[in-house]
């Protein structure tokens, strides 16, 4: 793989040709098989920063091009020994050339989609800088994902008030297959990383809770993942944005969707909370995502589920047949918790969980593991925030964790 970066003001456009050994149908770090439709994207930033260190920019090129390269890749400039053993490590891939030196940087920013998880994670940071994501159209590739409300969800981030960032990009398109989206979940950074040194960033929190973190989210059904991939610091990709001095944080790593649904719903950024993808004026309330989280949020008020979804709507289907589900921790906690659940959607089920409150107390409280990985120059604030709003789990509660998946 041979990647290279031009400039154009505040614009970066990134530009990568195949070796004979890479393909283009490749894998994402979660096992997700990828199609490659284009070869082109382009990065938006709001100016022209005044430097770009080459370990940021490499890394921001990987996190596009990482799934479809097999032995070598080739960046434009010079990168750290450090950041090519780490990719060397991670991916098996030879990186260079080699002769930079590493980058170091001293503030935490919120890598900010406006979902509960991410207003969760400002909660707990309020003095932390947001930096935006924002899907726009290529040149060059179809948009056959017109439904994505991408400027809705922006227009959301600049009401918070908050410090903000916006970027802007097209490299969700470089993915032709299963659908527009991101070739690594990594490279909603891309942004970020181009602007790391003009922010003096040294840390990048995400919104990735106890479900993605350690019980595997949607693609590792019921299965602890201590070794996660994608999260995990100790992980290729954690090693990878550790050598470019821009650490990964998980301030939510440690707990439920539950708990993070109830730190944004009574956050001052509440207003601006929407983790629909389609709707314009409010959530659109007939997608998957609304279904799920209405019932997160409705356990979490302790009121009947407020839906019009049927079962034989294909959102529903996979409700109405026996689990494993992905995200099946909170499909429990909600059917334990949710008046009337089963008269709803739900119902089937809630009927073959049996969930009950008990079941999923530990759900309302923090796995201190998650504590320890946090970077030590944000540890503390992280620790005493989960202490005295949240409370941690008890050893026993904690075991809940670490056997999931196992009968």
């Amino acid at each position: 793989m041979r990647v290279s970066w031009a400039a154009d003001g505040g614009v970066r456009h990134l530009t990568f040709r195949l070796d004979p050994e890479d393909t283009i149908t490749g894998l994402c770090a979660d096992g997700q098989p990828l199609k490659l439709a284009t070869n082109s994207c382009r990065i938006e930033l709001p100016r022209e920063p005044y430097d770009i260190h080459p370990d940021l920019s490499a890394l921001a090129a990987w996190t596009v091009v990482a799934p479809w390269t097999r032995r070598a890749v080739a960046f434009d400039r010079p990168i750290s020994p450090e950041l090519a053993l780490a990719i060397g490590q991670g991916w098996g891939v030879e990186a260079g050339p080699v002769g930079g030196s590493p980058r170091s940087g001293g503030r935490l920013a919120i890598s900010y989609s406006g979902g509960a998880d991410s207003a969760a994670v400002a909660a707990m940071l309020p003095d932390a800088p947001f930096v935006h994501f924002q899907r726009v159209s290529h040149p060059r590739v179809p948009n056959r994902w017109t439904h994505y409300r991408a400027d809705v969800l922006a227009t959301l981030a600049e009401r918070t008030g908050r410090e903000l960032t916006v970027v802007r990009s097209d490299l969700e398109f470089t993915l032709a297959e299963p659908r527009p989206g991101y070739p690594e979940h990594h490279a909603v950074a891309a942004g970020a990383l181009l602007l790391a040194d003009e922010l003096d960033l040294g840390g990048l929190a995400f919104g990735y809770e106890l479900g993605s973190r350690w019980l595997g989210g949607d693609r590792y059904l019921l299965e602890y993942t201590p070794d996660n991939p994608m999260w995990a610091p100790h992980g290729a990709w954690g090693r990878a944005f550790a050598a470019a001095g821009l650490h990964i944080v998980l301030p939510v790593g440690g707990v439920s969707e539950a708990v993070t649904m109830r730190l944004a719903l009574g956050s001052e950024l509440r207003p601006q909370v929407r983790w629909c993808l389609r709707g314009v004026n409010g959530p659109c309330g007939t997608c998957g995502k609304c279904l799920y989280k209405e019932l997160i949020q409705a356990a979490v008020e302790r009121r009947p589920l407020r839906t019009t979804i049927g079962p034989a709507r294909p959102v529903a289907r996979k409700w109405q047949e026996p689990p494993p589900y992905g995200g099946q921790e909170m499909i429990e906690y909600g059917c334990a918790r949710v008046p009337g659940v089963e008269d709803t959607v739900f119902g089937r089920a809630a009927r073959f969980l049996g969930a009950t409150e008990a079941s999923t107390a530990w759900l309302d409280r923090c796995y201190p593991p998650a504590i320890e990985e946090i970077p030590e120059p944000w540890r503390k604030q992280v620790h005493d925030f989960m202490a005295d709003e949240i409370g941690f789990m008890s050893a026993h509660e904690a075991r809940r964790v670490e056997t999931w998946g196992l009968g």
